[in-house]
């Protein structure tokens, strides 16, 4: 009975060891796969006492060796726990490294608020609970199963020479063993799921969208068409999900944005997103990748413009961008506007007609973006005409607009300037008049962006005002919060421009 209770003990600790060990090990070869993994976001986000360091530690130059010794780190304390080897000085060591996880957010006062933990419990939450256990572990040294027992017995329960060996030895060493095809059969089954999806899997059952939210929707957005896709006028934009976003003179706002929208946020906007009517989002080139992750997870039928960059001084590499955009499978493809401003100010103009040329030739709708209107016009001048135009679209009836005098061309991709009467990343439509006059001459459809002026507008005014001077659909960067807000704003502005007829051109898509 004894022996019984004593074994029963030991397959518990051994499970409850390679269950540990494996989750180090996951954590540690997922970031790995990544490649441009970073945890330079978490650590600017991070609250409480310690946050100073933290925040340290994420503007250092360093940061590159942080990450690849949080990386290494969690894959040789995972191996070790699996394993069954150098046991207690992994417990140890994964036991601090948990501890500096759990007071970058910890679980009391303000930081109960914070969004970067998956549960919000005062006190002890899961990395709490994890790192006790490892310390447990390395206190008690409870005996298991694994490479340590094997290498005991192979060195003290060795047979003498011509002795027959002890049964029970074997049968020990056999389940010291077992922790090899165990690994095996883990690590099998993680390939075989990377190798299904390509990423590493957050199942769209664990994202919980705001129900609550969409029951305050008011109907259904209406929707038009870029060429063979139909597309929702209100599209959703990409800067705020992939961290950036034009902000004037506050600088802590990319690090904001990054810190609130990690890739479960990420995941719960673009649902909820969805769920809301709203079909298409927009895309800076660098957020290709999670949009790719993010449809094989949740099997999402959403609509993917991405924007593309085009050297504006190698010939060679003009469509590399291209053949990129393709292989992450998006749906429609863009030339990005500040590419497109420069290379119109730069006289290349005759590459955008070749960029646009070769992305109808690979079967795709092809769109040209621009800030200044310059860039379109010269374009239009020249013969090159998109599938459709995506040009900023705002009035300029704002506190911090600077005066019309001192606008000049192209000036929303140069310098910003501390003089308060010219541009500081705080205009992005600096000639509203003229950019109206083209939209109502464009033969082909118009989506405007930035109709917020970067936050400087309402959305009642400001997706009016799109709407009302040509834009066929909108494109608004949207944290999760503000979705079905502004669905219904957008609902009632095209509402009230159907019943008034104030449009001044007809819809083209």
């Amino acid at each position: 009975m004894e022996r019984t209770r004593f074994l029963w003990k030991k397959f518990l600790f051994t499970a409850l060891r390679v269950a540990i060990g494996w989750h180090f090990l996951y954590e540690g070869c997922v970031k790995l796969a990544a490649g441009s993994w970073s945890a330079e976001a978490y650590l600017a986000g991070t609250t409480g006492f310690m946050a100073p360091v933290y925040h340290w530690l994420a503007a250092a130059p360093v940061i590159g060796g942080i990450n690849w010794l949080n990386i290494i780190g969690l894959i040789l304390i995972g191996l070790a726990l699996f394993m069954g080897c150098c046991v207690r000085l992994s417990a140890f060591v994964g036991a601090a490294l948990l501890m500096l996880y759990y007071f970058a957010y910890p679980p009391f006062g303000l930081s109960l608020l914070s969004a970067a933990r998956e549960s919000h419990l005062f006190v002890v939450d899961p990395l709490l609970l994890e790192a006790l256990t490892l310390l447990c572990i390395a206190v008690f040294r409870p005996e298991g199963y694994g490479v340590a027992g094997l290498v005991a017995y192979i060195r003290q329960q060795r047979p003498a020479a011509g002795a027959v060996a002890d049964e029970s030895g074997r049968r020990k060493a056999l389940k010291d063993i077992a922790v090899f095809p165990l690994l095996g059969l883990f690590g099998w089954g993680a390939w075989h799921n990377a190798r299904r999806y390509g990423v590493d899997v957050m199942s769209g059952a664990t994202v919980q969208i705001n129900r609550q939210e969409l029951s305050k929707l008011k109907g259904e957005l209406p929707c038009g068409k870029i060429g063979t896709h139909t597309i929702s006028r209100l599209v959703l934009g990409g800067n705020l999900i992939g961290g950036w976003a034009h902000a004037r003179d506050l600088l802590y706002a990319d690090q904001l944005f990054k810190a609130y929208n990690n890739e479960h946020k990420i995941y719960e906007t673009l649902m909820l997103a969805e769920a809301a009517g709203i079909n298409t989002i927009n895309i800076g080139f660098p957020s290709n990748a999670l949009l790719q992750k993010y449809k094989k997870v949740t099997g999402s039928k959403i609509k993917v413009i991405t924007q593309i960059a085009a050297d504006v001084k190698e010939e060679s590499t003009l469509f590399n961008n291209l053949y990129k955009a393709i292989d992450f499978g998006v749906d429609i493809i863009q030339i990005q506007g500040n590419w497109c401003d420069w290379m119109v100010r730069d006289r290349h103009v005759d590459r955008i007609g070749r960029l646009l040329a070769k992305i109808r030739d690979e079967g795709y709708t092809a769109g040209l973006g621009a800030h200044t209107i310059d860039s379109l016009i010269a374009c239009r001048d020249a013969g090159i005409i998109p599938d459709y135009y995506m040009k900023t679209m705002h009035h300029d009836r704002y506190w911090s607009a600077h005066p019309r005098e001192n606008r000049v061309p192209f000036e929303t991709d140069g310098a910003n300037h501390l003089d308060h009467n010219k541009y500081h990343n705080n205009l992005f439509c600096p000639f509203p008049e003229r950019v109206t006059e083209f939209v109502s001459q464009a033969t082909v459809p118009v989506m405007g962006f930035k109709v917020l002026a970067a936050g400087a507008i309402p959305p009642e005014d400001g997706f009016q005002w799109a709407f009302v001077n040509g834009a066929d659909f909108i494109c608004v960067g949207m944290f999760d919060f503000q979705i079905v807000r502004d669905v219904n704003i957008c609902l009632d502005v095209l509402a009230a421009i159907g019943q008034n007829h104030s449009r001044s051109r007809a819809w083209a898509g």
